[in-house]
């Protein structure tokens, strides 16, 4: 079972590799994310969080298990507009901020079968791709607020570790 990786873990930073090839391996790691996600109650998860630093995400804001989206190289080809929503994370626990997103985005990938895909999202997908998306390059929500809300997140994080400790 993979495990979520909580910040301010530096391994959060690292710039995820393009895969190379959609094999049974890529898709072991996209069927364990799959379950963590869900076992974690969250709607998009990077492999980046688990410690796999490939250029996969997943997405399912439809709360159903076959609906999960499955983005591998994923690429912005397309954007436009602006949108924000109070965001999370799995790796930053219980913590909620406005993030600047774009409204809507085109998404190049390959699928759980290694084809290509484009979708066009919009709204809280859009949202979600682009946050997953950011993990990928080493970046996280929090990297988009301002200092003092950074740092109250991080007092609030160190409140937290000393209760489950």
């Amino acid at each position: 079972m993979l495990n979520i990786l909580y910040y301010p873990d530096n391994r959060l930073r690292t710039v995820a590799k393009k895969v190379n090839n959609v094999d049974y391996k890529v898709q072991r790691i996209v069927n364990d994310m799959i379950d963590i996600m869900y076992m974690k109650k969250g709607i998009g998860l990077a492999a980046t969080q688990v410690d796999i630093h490939y250029r996969i995400i997943i997405v399912n804001i439809f709360e159903l298990y076959k609906n999960c989206l499955v983005f591998i190289n994923p690429e912005i080809l397309y954007k436009s507009g602006k949108a924000s929503i109070k965001e999370g994370c799995l790796s930053i626990p219980c913590q909620y901020e406005f993030v600047p997103r774009y409204e809507r985005v085109k998404i190049k990938a390959l699928d759980y079968n290694g084809k290509f895909f484009n979708i066009e999202a919009n709204g809280i997908l859009s949202i979600c791709i682009q946050h997953e998306m950011d993990h990928l390059l080493g970046k996280m929500f929090i990297d988009y607020l301002s200092p003092l809300k950074k740092q109250r997140i991080c007092k609030k994080l160190q409140k937290l570790n000393k209760f489950k400790k």
